[in-house]
């Protein structure tokens, strides 16, 4: 095997890493030439979820700017800091670094809570988009779906209900909620009992709709859709008590 050198090409490699190291060792140096100015925080509230506030992220960032101004700000530890905010279950994300002038720049994204799991004998909660459970905040109180029955303890005892086969459904539904205006305006409400069965409450209407376990959706979703946009008209809103999709190929009203 015959190998060809290229002068022109190995001397514009050489050339290239060169510059790209002296850059680096420039940009290290002038970090260490750099002292720290002040602390500038965004926090991501594109849904309008003000579970987090500036006061907040301070705490969480455990610095002591009054001692930091004037250091040199190659000797913040950015990764760690960022690690302390990224603990807080309301945020998502968070990323830590310094401009020009050695201020010290926090962005940090928020979850955003989908469900809010309820019950009488203790704290509630709310569930993430992304499976995350967070505790509740008497700073924002979000609209959405309650999560209600024998089920909750489970999913409270979760620091994340993807954990749970069962879990996992019920996000998959949570999400088919979320995404389509009717039922996200229509329902309110998910009882779920011991074995993960759903029953769902409607804002509007009597009736108790028997879900069955959070599987198959598509299919019960449309059944459900039959119910309501061809049933209904026909007999009225407080004709039945009780309507069951969760059995193949039947809508059960009583």
């Amino acid at each position: 095997m015959k190998f060809k050198f290229n002068i022109r090409r190995e001397v514009k490699i050489v050339t290239i890493l060169v510059v790209v190291f002296a850059l680096i060792a420039f940009t290290e140096r002038m970090k260490g030439e750099v002292s720290v100015g002040d602390i500038e925080i965004n926090i991501s509230n594109v849904h309008e979820n003000h579970f987090v506030e500036e006061s907040d992220i301070m705490n969480l960032m455990q610095v002591d700017l009054a001692q930091m101004k004037g250091m040199s700000i190659a000797k913040v530890n950015f990764k760690e800091i960022e690690n302390r905010i990224k603990k807080d279950p309301f945020i998502e994300d968070a990323e830590v670094y310094s401009d020009l002038k050695g201020n010290i720049i926090v962005n940090a994204d928020l979850r955003r809570p989908i469900a809010r799991i309820v019950r009488n004998d203790g704290p509630d909660g709310y569930i993430a988009e992304d499976g995350t459970v967070m505790p509740v905040s008497d700073k924002f109180t979000p609209r959405v779906v309650l999560i209600s029955g024998t089920y909750v303890r489970t999913l409270l005892s979760q620091h994340n209900i993807l954990n749970l086969d069962q879990g996992k459904n019920i996000m998959e539904m949570l999400n088919m909620i979320q995404e389509d205006a009717f039922w996200k305006a229509q329902i309110a409400q998910l009882d779920i009992d011991g074995k993960g069965k759903v029953s769902i409450i409607p804002q509007v209407g009597d009736e108790s709709i028997q879900f069955g376990y959070a599987e198959d959706l598509e299919v019960k979703f449309r059944k459900l859709n039959i119910y309501y946009k061809e049933i209904l008209p026909r007999v009225g809103w407080n004709k039945y008590n009780r309507v069951n999709v969760e059995f193949e190929g039947q809508i059960v009203a009583e």
